[in-house]
């Protein structure tokens, strides 16, 4: 899928991290500064993740970062300055010097491939969705965003509901059950403090806004959420957050949301009464019918707490794009390989059958009957969709301590997950075709 332009965003950014306490210090950095820096993403680089917060806040200073899709792993120029290098001293980020003739030579070596330079030029200002409660596992991206320096606030139901989404120009979402079954941990964590928390703070905030049921509050906030991203807002979803804000966004019917709420058998008649005329990826699925199966649909391949039906870990495949033709999907993929190695989440991967027409499909296992990673517009919008949990932490369990990204710099999962942090910087430009 070729999309017709960019989405503009713009946002205003407070400092985040070691290297973001620099930004306060930053003088304006004229765009036509030289010589130029480097920030190279191939196997050159020391710390590719903490250089996308090196990225993110001279865009946020004020100067203009071009993103050199398809060149050395996806490549980042920016003007020299020497609180630029302080930072990227700091935080261990490999910069080159580059004077205007070396500028130049990298223009042509540009022109005659399927890379191109993207200007980057404003901060979006991120929000991730996060029940007040903290899980007591892991939220990758909440992780991936502390550790490259790159600042975020946290929102629930009652701000996303309350229109507070209209603050931000990306919305992180991961392992939140939309179908309001609480990801069906009572299965095996009932007793446990959090569980009992965790359904203590939905009740209250559904009482405070007056709905019958838990599914039916988070079909509303599913909904408002569509809203936003088909208004211009950039979506990241990753492991539940994926399936289960269609199945929501799919659920109309008050007898679905009651089956959810009380965990009875499935209605056999409820995969007919689903209308995705209003999910964001899939179509088609059929729901689990046994409340005794901590599965939500047959969207997900690897089906990871069913038993027999639980698929082995493989490795996927980035798809390559043309930066000239398709430079939304070509700056999702840039990394420094293209072969990742596979990681569960409750919702892991997604089947081909299952994806709507028109869904540009961004990784991939070879041979599989499902893909990975997944993108799509929505009005004036877009959404990317990224199946499991944490990149570097393949068998995480429900408390597992926290990856530390310092020993994991060079992520190629983690990577992914910022390239989608960073692409709404992207300048509005109408494409060549």
């Amino acid at each position: 899928m070729r999309r017709r332009e960019f989405v503009k965003s713009v946002g205003r950014m407070g400092a985040w991290g070691a290297g973001a306490r620099l930004l306060a210090h930053y003088p304006p950095i004229r765009p036509s500064a030289s010589p130029s820096l480097l920030i190279p993403m191939d196997e050159a680089q020391s710390d590719h993740l903490k250089a996308y917060g090196i990225a993110y806040r001279v865009i946020q200073a004020g100067a203009k970062v071009e993103w050199l899709l398809n060149y050395r792993g996806g490549a980042f120029l920016l003007p020299d300055a020497q609180t630029i290098r302080r930072d990227a001293a700091l935080n261990g980020v490999t910069v080159e010097p580059v004077d205007d003739a070396r500028v130049s030579a990298i223009r042509g070596d540009l022109a005659g491939t399927n890379a191109d330079a993207i200007p980057l030029e404003k901060a979006p200002k991120v929000a991730v969705y996060v029940p007040p409660n903290a899980q007591p596992w892991d939220d990758a991206v909440t992780m991936a965003l502390q550790y490259a320096g790159i600042p975020f606030e946290k929102l629930w139901d009652p701000e996303v509901l309350g229109n507070g989404l209209q603050g931000y120009d990306w919305l992180h979402l991961h392992h939140e059950d939309f179908t309001g079954q609480y990801s069906k941990f009572f299965l095996i964590y009932a007793g446990q403090p959090w569980v009992a928390e965790m359904s203590r703070f939905n009740d209250a905030a559904r009482r405070r806004f007056g709905f019958a049921n838990v599914p039916e509050m988070k079909k509303a906030v599913a909904r408002t959420i569509r809203e936003y991203v088909s208004n211009g807002g950039f979506l990241f979803a990753m492991c539940t957050a994926t399936e289960t804000i269609d199945l929501a966004l799919a659920a109309h019917d008050a007898d679905i949301a009651a089956t959810f709420a009380d965990g009875s058998p499935m209605d056999p008649a409820a995969d007919t009464k689903l209308d995705w005329t209003q999910s964001f990826a899939f179509t088609g699925a059929r729901l689990e019918a046994d409340p005794q199966i901590a599965s939500f649909s047959d969207i997900d391949g690897h089906q990871v707490n069913t038993g027999p039906r639980r698929q082995p870990l493989g490795a996927f495949k980035l798809f390559n794009f043309s930066a000239k033709i398709d430079p939304v999907p070509t700056m999702l993929v840039q990394n420094h390989r293209d072969v990742i190695p596979d990681f569960y989440g409750l919702t892991t991967s997604f089947l081909r059958t299952r994806l709507k027409s028109g869904v540009t499909v961004l990784a991939d296992e070879e041979g599989a009957p499902w893909v990975k990673y997944i993108h799509g517009d929505l009005g004036k919008g877009t959404w990317t969709f990224f199946g499991g949990h944490d990149p570097e932490d393949p068998q995480h369990q429900i408390g597992d301590p926290p990856t530390d990204l310092s020993l994991h710099p060079h992520s190629l999962g983690y990577r992914l997950v910022l390239n989608n942090v960073l692409f709404p910087a992207a300048k509005k430009r109408e494409l060549k075709t």
